[in-house]
């Protein structure tokens, strides 16, 4: 099939189960075991958890409790992330002998543009496989890759073969491949807009192909447009080296549940000043405060409040955060708090990377 707009060749790499199997990997005693990483208290969360683990049903962002019900012989360590960092720039310095087209998303997953690439192969797909070897061999540890034209189908196609596995859609296949697509496969559709979806009908990409672009703006608002255009293969988002943060934020989550303001102010503070200690790193400020609370049944509530001026000292986040805190009643009980700043003084520097950008057109050899 042609297509009327600038074609890529792009890898999506997203390591297994990565903060599991670096414990694995450290603990060989840990090896072929469920293992979560995080707490398993009545208070814990599951930040990651084995693959071994997962065939018992746990997944990250679950109570550690739950996770043990689960999995009654599940081993939890705790998160050692300058561990993970260590291991990330490890692989990340693989990404760099291909391409200095990379975006990471995460400490353990990236996309790769090598359209044009530092080791002239025409073939993604070799690539592909070139860089999970090189990762096994420099870390010990297992990777996955989906390879297609653009961001949003690669991304989809790693999760196929995992773990250790890869998976190309050729240009060819693009349309029948989205097309087939569970619609719970489609990055960007939750578990609420997949049940949305269904009571309208749509299950598969042909499904959501067949609506037409006013009934998914109507019915999905800004998602809509997205909906319309990924499933006819259309995502021209570049990959984008230099991603500039929209927010800077930082919570904390408690050992037991606040009822009183009082008692929330030296917590605010502590989460100020590392707020402040991330925005310095990272030379940003911003106008947008966001105080962020979790209630004890879970319920989640923000407040938020936009300044005249860029702000960046924790005495000015911290003054603002403590007149958000009093801004209503508290509905009950708090298990954590949060503060973030957004509108941030980096849009200009976004505007300057979109016109350094380059869009290429050409033929693939996939």
């Amino acid at each position: 099939m042609d297509f009327d707009f600038p074609l890529r060749k792009i890898i999506h790499v997203d390591m297994d189960a990565f903060y599991a199997s670096v414990e694995q990997h450290d603990n060989p005693e840990l090896k072929g075991k469920p293992v979560a990483v995080g707490g398993g208290s009545k208070r814990g969360v599951v930040s990651a958890a084995s693959y071994e683990a997962r065939k018992f049903g746990v997944r990250s962002a679950m109570a550690g409790y739950i996770a043990r019900k689960n999995c009654p012989d599940l081993i939890f360590v705790k998160p050692r992330f300058e561990r993970y960092k260590e291991i990330s720039q490890q692989v990340r310095s693989v990404f760099f002998e291909y391409t200095d087209l990379v975006e990471p998303l995460s400490l353990d997953e990236a996309y790769l543009d090598v359209t044009e690439n530092k080791k002239g192969n025409p073939s993604a797909t070799l690539i592909a496989k070139e860089i999970r070897q090189k990762i096994l061999d420099k870390t010990g540890l297992t990777a996955s890759a989906g390879i297609s034209i653009n961001k949003f189908i690669a991304k989809v196609a790693s999760d196929y073969n995992k773990p250790n596995g890869q998976k190309t859609v050729n240009p060819e296949e693009v349309i029948r491949f989205l097309e087939d697509l569970d619609i719970r496969k489609f990055y960007g559709v939750g578990k609420v807009t997949a049940e949305k979806m269904y009571k309208l009908g749509i299950f598969t990409g042909n499904d959501l192909k067949q609506k037409s672009l006013e009934f998914l703006d109507s019915t999905f608002g800004k998602s809509g447009k997205y909906y319309y255009y990924v499933v006819r293969g259309i995502h021209n988002s570049e990959v984008k080296p230099h991603r500039i943060p929209k927010s800077v934020g930082a919570e904390r989550t408690f050992f037991e549940n606040l009822s009183s303001e009082v008692f929330m102010l030296e917590k605010l503070e502590n989460i100020a000043n590392e707020l402040e200690r991330r925005l310095q790193k990272s030379k940003i400020a911003g106008k947008t405060i966001t105080l962020k609370i979790k209630y004890s049944d879970f319920t989640l509530q923000t407040r938020s409040k936009t300044l005249p001026y860029y702000i960046a000292k924790k005495e000015l986040i911290l003054e603002t955060a403590k007149e958000l805190l009093y801004q209503s009643t508290l509905e009950n009980s708090v298990r954590l708090l949060g503060i973030s700043l957004a509108n941030l003084n980096t849009e200009k520097k976004k505007e300057e990377l979109k016109k350094e950008s380059v869009l290429v057109q050409l033929k693939f050899d996939f």
